[in-house]
């Protein structure tokens, strides 16, 4: 008998567990990579990232609603388009997603101690799938608690930069030494960053009223994080400029400095590392849900279905993902993860749209999305779309040799 996972979000706290996986470690880190492929042309790029996104969102609330069940597109996939694309979206997500979890947890080891960043980002994993595993509900309370010190960072730097003599509005240009594949790159790079709202749909067995929660939940997270993520990076571009904000490694703790924000700069450090462990936890959520998922079907071991007789959570599920992101976090170097983890990402979203296609309103949406993610997807640098098809041919493959 198939055991299920118990309803205690309401809205309130499906929207910060969106917030806690999008205003994240990616606005502290993908600026500068943004900037650098696109020059002026970033807020471009950050305006088509957040299209894609909006398209991707309204497909994923859509579905979430009619298949209010833990496993996000995989489900999707799978009663809309079929089996063997259900099962590649959720391949394409736990393999994408674990990838992330490790690159969120060595952005906490860069920033705490960056000498011993890589056994640091294994001890964060550990505490945060403890946490978990003590219910969901745990999770979104502690989830809260890091979205109120992120955004209190980001408001700060925002106030920091626009308020100082370096602001100069006239940074602000659209594009104009920018190449269309360097917008679509830093689109791809920015969208990294918007990707936390699909955490609400793989939690859909455990939030309250889901018809009513997911639809409204998932685009209320995707407004709040365009518009913290657009002050911020019109309030960096002003102190920085499209060139020195593209050299950065850390783009928010260099605009404080040049604001003249001295003091601000290690709280800065300090929001980004906790930024990284609140992405950290809502990823570790949502990759041990589609896990759960699989494992109910069988497209991987069945002993990961078993969920906690007292916490009610996907405890094998939570523990097997753990000890996967740890190892890689011990040793992958994070530049490499989030590529890969952004082309599974991507597809993952293209067989969400193309699922939401199939239910007859709403395919002007529909499409976008998916032709966004696709063009997004292979604007990526080569190394990431060859390995991310490499990664996809592994799945199709072991799915064709299992049979469906």
């Amino acid at each position: 008998m198939t055991q299920e996972l118990r309803r205690s979000l309401g809205v309130f706290d499906a929207v910060v567990v969106g917030l806690g996986a999008m205003v994240g470690a990616g606005i502290f880190v993908a600026l500068g990579p943004a900037a650098g492929a696109a020059g002026s042309g970033v807020l471009v790029g950050l305006a088509l990232a957040a299209a894609v996104a909006y398209c991707n969102a309204m497909a994923s609330a859509r579905l979430a609603a009619r298949y209010p069940a833990s496993g996000g597109t995989y489900v999707y996939g799978r009663e809309r388009l079929g089996p063997f694309w259900g099962y590649l979206a959720g391949w394409a997500f736990v393999v994408g997603k674990t990838a992330s979890c490790a690159a969120m947890a060595l952005t906490v080891g860069a920033y705490v101690w960056p000498g011993q960043a890589h056994a640091v980002a294994a001890a964060a994993v550990v505490a945060l799938t403890a946490v978990n595993y003590a219910g969901v509900q745990k999770s979104a309370l502690l989830t809260r608690s890091i979205v109120a010190v992120v955004l209190a960072v980001l408001v700060a730097v925002v106030v920091s930069s626009l308020g100082s003599s370096a602001a100069d509005f006239g940074r602000l240009e659209l594009g104009g030494d920018a190449s269309a594949g360097g917008v679509l790159q830093a689109a791809g790079l920015l969208f990294f960053a918007f990707a936390g709202y699909a955490r609400i749909a793989t939690l859909g067995e455990e939030v309250r009223d889901p018809e009513r929660t997911i639809p409204r939940a998932v685009p209320l997270a995707l407004g709040i994080a365009l518009v913290v993520y657009a002050a911020v990076a019109v309030s960096v571009l002003t102190v920085l400029g499209a060139r020195e904000l593209g050299g950065s490694v850390a783009p928010l703790a260099d605009a404080a400095r040049a604001a003249g924000a001295d003091w601000l700069v290690p709280v800065v450090r300090v929001g980004a590392a906790v930024a990284a462990l609140g992405s950290l936890l809502a990823l570790i959520l949502g990759v041990s849900r589609t896990t759960l998922a699989m494992a109910r079907d069988g497209h991987l071991p069945r002993t990961l279905a078993a969920v906690h007789p007292r916490f009610q959570v996907p405890h094998h599920a939570e523990l097997a993902v753990g000890a996967v992101v740890a190892v890689v976090a011990a040793t992958a170097d994070v530049r490499g993860a989030i590529g890969f983890s952004s082309f599974g990402v991507l597809v993952y979203y293209a067989i969400a749209n193309a699922s939401a296609w199939t239910l007859g309103s709403g395919r002007v949406l529909a499409v976008g999305g998916l032709a966004g993610c696709l063009v997004l997807a292979f604007a990526l640098p080569l190394s990431s779309v060859l390995a991310g098809t490499a990664v996809l041919a592994v799945g199709a493959v072991m799915y064709a040799v299992r049979g469906s």
